[in-house]
């Protein structure tokens, strides 16, 4: 039996789907172009992307321009750190700049030798410490807490109740703590009451530091604990049912599934809040210096306000600022290295 071109042993044609592409379509195909760099790299183009994601940067370009005019052309004013600075030597204050006489690096030179920037150091450094010791493991404990609530519930007005002080001014803040363990205070006056002298914690220059952690913890724990919860929910409920079969009770399936997914999260806080180890506060520190005094009261963020608003030394102020932002970037570059060296992003990727 003769078998025409193109038919199989049997005598039947291949189906049309499996034959070989028209000239028409290899055209076509030889038509869509992939860009070399694309091809070689794997990456999809900038101007691929741009047009891709156009309508995202949109709406992303007013946040850009707010965080270029409040936060980046403010640094040109870091000009005036190494000069005597001025603001009545010119109809204004930004062409002040150019008049102003230039002096080097003796405002830093005159921080150094200054006795009360260094007690303002320490203040911060000490309840930075303090905070981070008695602070940070709170929301995480709280967040552990929250999470074990089987009741649906009972888990959504609990964390409704410990995030509502974070809406809080620190006038309120203070306030409410006023209002407890002040001199007048419900504390105080309940002991009064029952023949005890009253106290006034307020004012109590030595329990300071505690004070302004514990007004922190109420202030500020209800954030971090939405944050934690939130890293807890990507959890597979099968790690702690595969944990379970295998014999593990309820603190070893905290140590060995929860602690584990809430590590990456732990340590881009941590980073963040070590680059803000020189930042323990302003407003809160401002409020409360008149009742402890300024040894007591005196960070770095006050000790700049005194020095340049109250002061009217604006270059002197400039100078310990422009110190304060280099170490907090050098603390969260060498903090972000020690989460890399453990195996976590971090901030950002190597």
């Amino acid at each position: 039996m003769s078998l025409t071109a193109g038919s199989r042993p049997d005598g039947t044609r291949p189906p049309a789907a499996v034959e070989e592409p028209t000239a028409a379509v290899g055209a076509a195909v030889a038509k869509v172009r992939v860009p070399r760099k694309a091809s070689k790299a794997g990456k999809v183009p900038f101007r691929v992307r741009l047009r891709r994601d156009r309508a995202l940067i949109l709406m992303t370009l007013p946040v850009i321009l707010l965080l270029l005019l409040f936060n980046y052309v403010p640094l040109l004013g870091n000009v005036v750190a190494f000069q005597d600075y001025d603001p009545y030597v010119s109809s204004n204050g930004i062409t002040a700049i150019f008049h102003s006489p230039w002096v080097g690096v003796e405002q830093f030179s005159r921080m150094v030798d200054d006795p009360l920037f260094w007690d303002a150091t320490q203040n911060t450094l000490v309840l930075f410490a303090l905070q981070l010791v008695l602070f940070f493991p709170i929301p995480i404990a709280l967040a552990l807490l929250i999470n074990s609530v089987i009741r649906p519930r009972v888990r959504a007005v609990a964390q409704a109740i410990m995030y509502l002080p974070h809406f809080f001014s620190w006038v309120l803040v203070v306030t409410v703590f006023q209002q407890i363990f002040g001199g007048a205070g419900i504390i105080a006056q309940t002991l009064e009451d029952h023949g005890w002298s009253g106290f006034d914690l307020m004012t109590n220059a030595g329990l300071f530091k505690y004070l302004v952690t514990a007004q922190a913890v109420w202030k500020d724990a209800g954030w971090g604990i939405i944050v934690f919860l939130a890293a807890l929910a990507a959890v597979s409920t099968d790690l702690y049912e595969a944990a379970a079969m295998d014999g593990a009770g309820r603190w070893r399936r905290m140590w060995h599934v929860t602690l584990p997914a809430l590590r990456p999260v732990i340590a881009l806080l941590l980073v963040l809040r070590v680059g803000d180890a020189l930042s323990v506060g302003f407003e809160q520190f401002l409020l409360q210096r008149d009742a402890v005094g300024a040894g007591a009261s005196e960070v770095l963020d006050t000790y700049v306000w005194n020095m340049g608003i109250q002061n009217g030394d604006f270059s002197y102020a400039a100078a310990v600022g422009l110190v304060k932002g280099v170490i907090g970037i050098c603390l969260v570059l060498g903090a972000n290295k020690f989460a890399h060296l453990l195996g976590e992003q971090g901030v950002y990727q190597k």
